[in-house]
Order: structure tokens, then sequence, then C-alpha cells
């Protein structure tokens, strides 16, 4: 059983794709909208996270909405780039470096986002029923218990389990890179629900600079 696709065509185009994918990662579409739309500097509110979350701390819906999605299309673009010219292996390289140019932004000194926007976009440009699989277990996870972290954490941790379901199991290394990553991103949500003091969906706080979700 292998855990990761054959790779095909040289190390230098691989190299080109893990170059371009966290090229694409990397754009903070969150502050671009912040500023471009008047609603400060994403770094002085809330968290100073660069996310959907926490741009939605400035008021505007409409800015955390495209955030959400522009986050999740970067990984989109990268992946089906990387698979229409080079196949499997530059798609899930693209992809991890997708995420990696996300969560450590060389433009904004690697202080990046949480990366379960752009995760879910490359899972669902990976193998579409993967990534939807996904993003129903964070909603079905976010019904029952409320709080965004834990639905996030549950959704990417389940992605190497709806790998084995799907029958992709060269995707299983990748998704649990992936896993190993936003969990790391997260470790101070981990420690709060474990505490029990993480906030629910809607729950106002008054840690101002408290750790966003996504």
């Amino acid at each position: 059983m292998m855990l990761f696709p054959a790779v095909s065509g040289s190390g230098a185009a691989l190299i080109l794709w893990a170059i371009a994918g966290y090229g694409l990662g990397s754009i903070p579409f969150g502050m671009v909208l912040a500023r471009f739309m008047g609603l400060g500097n994403l770094r002085d509110i809330g968290s100073g996270s660069i996310g959907a979350t926490n741009v939605l701390r400035t008021g505007s819906k409409t800015a955390a909405a495209l955030t959400l999605l522009l986050d999740g299309g970067k990984g989109i673009i990268a992946v089906l780039m990387a698979f229409a010219i080079s196949g499997d292996a530059a798609a899930q390289i693209a992809a991890l470096f997708a995420m990696l140019g996300h969560c450590y932004p060389v433009w904004l000194r690697f202080r990046g986002g949480k990366g379960v926007a752009t995760l879910l976009g490359v899972l669902l440009a990976l193998y579409w029923p993967l990534g939807a699989a996904c993003c129903a277990t964070w909603l079905v996870v976010a019904a029952l218990r409320r709080i965004s972290s834990l639905s996030a954490l549950v959704a990417v941790a389940s992605s190497a389990l709806w790998c084995m379901i799907y029958t992709r199991p060269e995707m299983i290394a990748l998704c649990l890179a992936l896993t190993a990553l936003v969990f790391w991103r997260h470790r101070e949500n981990i420690a709060r629900l474990l505490a029990g003091t993480e906030p629910k969906i809607g729950q106002k706080t008054v840690q101002s600079d408290i750790d966003d979700a996504v």
C-alpha cells in the first residue's frame, strides 16, 4: 500500500511546485482585504491573526467570508495547477507548501494563520469527496459542541480515516502531515480545550488576544 503517489518528473520541477505552492499559500488575503476595505490593520485587532475568524472581529461579515473563500481558494489553485501540469505527487507537494505558506508567510515574519480554510481547500482539490467529508465533519461537530477549534481539529484528524474509507491510501501521508501542522498551530486552543476554557461559537470573551481557530 502506497502512502504517497509515485513521483513523476524531475526533482527540479517538484521544487518549483513547492515554491509555487508556498508563494500562493503565503498571500495574506485577510490583511489585504482589511486594508482594502478600510477595516484597519489585523495585527492591531483581536488576536492579530490573518484568518477569517479575526477578520470577523472587524465587524465585517463580508470581509470574513471573502477571507475564508480566498484562503481556501489559494490552496485549490495551487493543487489544481500542479496536478494539471505535473501530476499527483506535484499536487501533494504544492498542497503541503501552500499550507506552510499560509501558516508561516515570509512576508509577515512567518506569523500566519491556523490553516484550516487552506487545508480544506487543498483536500477538496486533491479529491473532492475527501474534502467534502472533512467539511461535513466540521459542521457536525460544530452543531453538536459549538466550539470552532474542536470542530477544526476533529475534521482535520478525520482526514486520514476518510482516506482509508475512500481507499485513497496515497493521500494518507499528506493528511497525517497536515494534521500534525494544524494541531501544532492550535496548541493554545488545545490547552484551553483540555482546561474547559475554550469559548464557544458566538460567545464573547474578555480576552481580546485569544487565539483563533481558523
